[in-house]
């Protein structure tokens, strides 16, 4: 390619459409899109990016005028946004399951702003999160990620990405699961928490002195801590699983 093609109105649309893809990703996918990253890095690093797959970058096939430049950048906005939700809603599935633990364990008031949505959470949601977004680097998801925009470089040209009736009802199953499998995670503290309540309700009609919120909620507390502290490798490898099942399912946009 030569240099005076690289400023070119096609080169330099690409480009544009190029950095959008990008900042849509860093924008919507759990690792990059992480509240204490402030907007001036991910838009450097979606400029950097763009730089650097700019080689690869395929000729445009789209017009060149304002309403087909404004309609490809949506599609790109788009396209970032559609694999963001589908990460999402398998990462989701971890702080659900935080919540019904908080719930059971009685923290559910115990909240504060959590620095990857910018919302309040349960404090055992932060926990779990936090350690769920170390295994998403242990395994590499944001060199996935890069791998899956080179790819779809030459799979889903640049403005010409366009939603599928596959997306729609993948996120409607994927929506049902995030409650399914957070409950299955949850499950041993919420079984052991109602055993615990029935136990105690037993011995406060035989030792109608027992101090149900003296001595039965810090024994609950603790007991959840032992089994969370015991479930917490199986937890992270059911993550593990569900988002690795969740990138295999963006072969669905080529």
């Amino acid at each position: 390619m030569a240099w005076s093609e690289v400023f070119t109105d096609t080169y330099v649309v690409g480009f544009i459409l190029l950095f959008f893809r990008f900042g849509a990703l860093f924008m919507a996918v759990p690792i990059f899109s992480h509240k204490s990253i402030p907007m001036t890095v991910k838009s450097s690093m979606a400029f950097f990016f763009a730089i650097v797959f700019y080689s690869s970058m395929p000729p445009l096939n789209i017009p060149i005028t304002i309403p087909s430049i404004i309609l490809a950048i949506l599609s790109e906005l788009l396209f970032g946004l559609a694999i963001g939700i589908v990460l999402q809603l398998a990462f989701n599935a971890i702080t659900f399951a935080g919540g019904q633990i908080s719930f059971m364990m009685g923290f559910s008031m115990a909240t504060a702003i959590d620095p990857q949505n910018g919302i309040s959470m349960p404090i055992i949601s932060q926990f779990l999160s936090f350690i769920a977004l170390m295994i998403l680097f242990a395994i590499d998801m944001h060199h996935w990620i890069l791998l899956f925009v080179d790819e779809s470089l030459s799979s889903i040209p640049l403005g010409g990405f366009l939603m599928t009736e596959d997306f729609f009802n993948y996120i409607m199953k994927a929506t049902s699961n995030m409650f399914l499998i957070g409950f299955i995670i949850a499950f041993p503290i919420i079984a052991l928490s109602w055993l615990a309540d029935v136990i105690f309700g037993m011995l406060m009609k035989t030792m109608p002195q027992f101090n149900l919120l003296v001595i039965g909620f810090p024994i609950k507390i603790m007991v959840s801590f032992v089994v969370l502290i015991a479930t917490i490798s199986a937890t992270m490898l059911i993550l593990k699983g569900q988002m690795q099942e969740a990138f295999n399912a963006l072969e669905m946009f080529f």
